[in-house]
């Protein structure tokens, strides 16, 4: 039994320089399509060829190649965030809200690897 209860989706976050670029590039090579770009967050996600995966592009001056960050879907962030820290999971800061979008926690595993977590707020709890 676990911790948490992750939904059936989870978008895999890369760092780029100019995410419309990206997207173009990403829809041209692999078949891509884009969902959205959010310009106020400089973020994009496009859905991938995997059903419940989806490509998120996080637009950064100087970009991280080789940092992806699986971000998992989950209904209630603050719950699932407290039972994580409860069991002595590491997170970076507190919980970000673009209100009316999402709220992310940015947390660790035991080696460090970057994870995060994402409720969507434009979906009724």
């Amino acid at each position: 039994m676990s911790l948490v209860s992750l939904e059936n989706t989870i978008t895999l976050a890369i760092s780029v320089r100019d995410r419309h670029v990206s997207a173009e590039w990403y829809s041209s090579m692999l078949g891509f399509e884009l969902i959205h770009h959010i310009d106020e967050a400089g973020w994009s996600e496009m859905k991938t060829k995997t059903e419940g995966v989806t490509l998120g592009l996080g637009e950064q001056a100087k970009p991280s190649p080789g940092n992806t960050v699986p971000v998992f879907g989950i209904g209630d962030i603050e719950s699932a965030r407290g039972s994580l820290e409860a069991a002595g999971v590491k997170f970076d800061g507190a919980t970000e809200t673009i209100e009316g979008m999402v709220s992310t926690a940015t947390f660790y595993d035991p080696d460090g690897n970057a994870m995060m977590l994402a409720q969507d707020l434009t979906v009724p709890a």
